[in-house]
């Protein structure tokens, strides 16, 4: 299987995250994001160019969904980190967006709760997965390394393997014991020069079938805890979420004019968690709502935000193409960008005349190299 690997998670629950190793996270979080979107499209335009979108869809579906619940809480844990302005309760905060459950991901199948490690495993299994279905794997030249990453995947299923309960630990040990065999197997013939390009891509499929099932597994047996702690847990994580939102909405309403204008829910009205039958399911609708209005706020906030950077990054487009033509310096194009560049480096920026400034750059260069 070829791909990136989603990156290693610090710390665990309830730490206060060293700031060096948030940081380092968040870099490669953002760079696996990028990467797995643009392999996620790949894989898609491959199904459908072979005719097998409804076959894969399934499979296809729920890894586009854990990609986007990554992204959105990736926004969030970024929000709060503000550049390295945390302390310790920022940085506990962050830890509690990393290991909560991914709650308003609504689109994941089944109404599954998991982690955000947890996610980026389920996601690496699963493009991996319709990689070798798709025959997008390299050829025999490429078995070694197909061996080496078999390796590491057998060792994350152990890792995951114990975390089975007793009950069905042992079949799980059973089945990781015959995996490791037949690998064994494979690669004592490939070391011969055999060609065991036929075996590895349905041990590949068996491998990744068997690490996605312990991983929704264990995250189902997680989940069918008790209501009452469910909902605790849905709590907390929406409290630590409308903390972050609330960031990044100040800096959206500091950055463009005009701004989203959604009130950040205040989890605290909804009052304390219910302990009674009656009472649970109605509170964890309430939970859902809030969820769901929290989701649509941070996507219009972000989106605001993007659109101020999209302008940013076309001025400069532009002002190199004019270099590049030798007229960036004409008084016309430097009065112009200078406007522009006033304008977006005013706070708030009013957005309807920054984009006429920068259309208007646009004109006044299309006029210069005509």
């Amino acid at each position: 299987m070829a791909g990136t690997i989603a990156p290693q998670a610090p710390g665990k629950l309830g730490d206060a995250l060293e700031p060096a190793a948030i940081q380092t996270y968040l870099g490669e979080l953002d760079s696996w994001l990028r990467v797995r979107r643009n392999e996620l499209h790949e894989l898609d335009a491959a199904a459908l160019g072979a005719g097998r979108g409804g076959e894969l869809a399934g499979d296809m579906s729920l890894a586009l969904a854990l990609w986007k619940a990554i992204g959105d809480r990736y926004q969030l844990v970024f929000a709060t980190w503000d550049g390295g302005r945390v302390l310790r309760q920022e940085r506990e905060r962050i830890s509690a967006l990393i290991w909560g459950r991914l709650d308003g991901a609504t689109e994941l199948p089944g109404g599954l709760a998991v982690s955000l490690p947890e996610a980026g495993r389920l996601c690496d299994a699963l493009t991996g997965q319709l990689r070798t279905r798709l025959a997008l794997v390299p050829g025999a030249d490429e078995q070694a390394a197909r061996i080496r990453d078999l390796r590491a995947q057998l060792e994350r299923i152990r890792d995951q393997v114990g975390l089975e309960p007793a009950n069905s630990r042992d079949r799980a040990v059973q089945q990781l014991a015959e995996l490791a065999t037949r690998l064994e197997a494979i690669t004592a013939k490939a070391e011969r020069g055999g060609d065991v390009g036929g075996m590895l891509g349905p041990f590949e499929t068996e491998a990744t079938t068997f690490e996605r099932d312990l991983i929704v597994g264990n995250a189902r047996r997680r989940d069918a805890r008790d209501q009452v702690l469910s909902a605790r847990e849905l709590r907390a994580d929406l409290e630590q979420r409308a903390t972050a939102l609330a960031k990044l909405a100040a800096a959206c309403v500091a950055t463009v004019d005009p701004a989203p204008r959604y009130a950040v829910p205040d989890v605290d009205a909804l009052g304390p968690v219910p302990v009674t039958p009656d009472e649970i399911g109605a509170y964890l609708q309430k939970l859902d709502r809030v969820s769901q209005a929290l989701e649509l706020a941070q996507h219009a906030y972000a989106d605001a935000l993007e659109e101020y950077a999209q302008l940013v990054a076309l001025l400069d487009a532009y002002v190199v193409k004019a270099r590049a033509a030798g007229v960036a310096d004409s008084p016309d194009l430097a009065a112009s960008e200078q406007q522009a560049r006033d304008l977006l480096g005013r706070r708030p920026t009013p957005m309807a005349v920054a984009r006429q400034l920068v259309t208007t750059y646009q004109t006044w260069l299309a006029k210069e190299t005509s």
